[in-house]
Formats: C-alpha cells, structure tokens, sequence
C-alpha cells in the first residue's frame, strides 16, 4: 500500500508536545530510511530539516548524493526514494541532550513514522540510533557499548529490514567514507526489497507485493 501524501516536509503531520522540533523529511514511500538521533547532533535547528546545517550532516549528505539516495544536497536536499528524521525530533535547550525519558516519551512519534514508511532499508546514524534499531527491530541486542567501527557500513537482517550502521560522520575518515558509498551502491545494485508477487493468486491483474 502506498501513502497518499506528497509533501515532503513532515508528511505524517507530526505535533510532538515540545515548542520546537525537526520533523521528518523525505519520500513518504522511500525505500531507504536514514536515522539519526537528534537536532543538537545531526542539525537541523535552523532549517527544520534532519541532516542539514552541520559538519556532520554536510558530510553524510555528501555521501547520500554519491549513492544516489539524495538527488542535491542542501538545506531542503532533494530526495530520491529516501526518508530522513531523527529518534528524538524535539529541539534540545542549548547545550543540552535529552534525558532517557524523553527519548522514551518520543519513541511513538518515531515508531510511527517508520511504520508509516515501511522502508526496506534502515540507515542508523551514530551509535545512540543504531543501538536503538538494533535492539526494537532486529534480534541484534547489544547489552555493553555497539562498536560502530565494526558495524559500519555492514548489512544485518532485522524483523521485515535490512538494517546497515553508518558511523558518526564526524568521525569519518576517507575509508570509511568509501566504505559506506561502496556498500550502499553495491546494495541499490541488488534485489534488496526481496519482494514476492503474490497478485497471481488473487482477482484482478494487480500485483500484490509482500516480503
């Protein structure tokens, strides 16, 4: 089933209770979702789009723009079949990180959203998302610290995702950089939806996908 909205700036018409927030972004249909973990980290608080107005946005969007998964890059980057939004949406006081129980609090805004999408692939950016993807949608359990050097750029099965760790990008260095281009062109070049056609045993000419 596809969604019917074409806006591009929080199409779910997110209202979490905060006064400031960085809604998602992106292709409400998209195939690939990136995820990061807040506005104080991965910008966004002055153009109210996730991965903007930073170094390490500036970085990743570069990358994305290389694989193909964003068409320009930029403040209001031009998506392919991409989703970009954050765990925690709500804007941070200067300086400040949201506690465990915010991140709790907002945890149905983002499970919402990436239900809504159903993408295939799930792009956790930084260690917070990723171990948090981890452990909600795959059987990947991290109980001590996620080593994201080992993680990057990898594929891992979850519950109905593919799910592949990118590193912060500040830490970057020019391999992993390549790294992460290299796996996600070498990703878009295979069957990775791996979906299933069952139309021919219903009414109708339709197909009817399902993974």
């Amino acid at each position: 089933m596809k969604n019917v909205t074409d806006r591009t700036r929080n199409p779910f018409g997110m209202e979490p209770s905060c006064g400031r927030f960085v809604p998602g972004y992106g292709d409400a249909n998209a195939a690939f979702h990136v995820i990061g973990d807040h506005p104080g980290v991965h910008g966004g608080v002055d153009s109210g789009v996730p991965f903007t107005g930073c170094e390490s946005a500036s970085r990743l969007q570069s990358a994305l723009v290389e694989t193909g998964l964003l068409r320009e890059s930029g403040t209001e980057p031009a998506v392919g079949e991409t989703y970009l939004s954050y765990l925690h949406m709500c804007v941070p006081n200067p300086d400040g990180t949201p506690s465990p129980a915010d991140y709790t609090d907002m945890e149905r805004f983002f499970d919402a959203e990436l239900r809504a999408i159903a993408a295939h692939v799930l792009l956790p950016v930084g260690e917070r998302a990723t171990r948090h993807v981890l452990e909600t949608y795959t059987a990947q359990a991290h109980k001590t610290a996620v080593d994201m050097d080992a993680l990057h750029a990898t594929e891992i099965r979850g519950s109905g995702f593919l799910v592949m760790p990118i590193k912060e990008p500040a830490d970057w260095s020019d391999a992993d950089r390549q790294r992460l281009v290299e796996a996600i062109t070498d990703l878009r070049s295979t069957d990775f939806r791996r979906e299933s056609d069952l139309g021919r045993f219903i009414a109708g000419s339709d197909p009817y996908y399902v993974r």
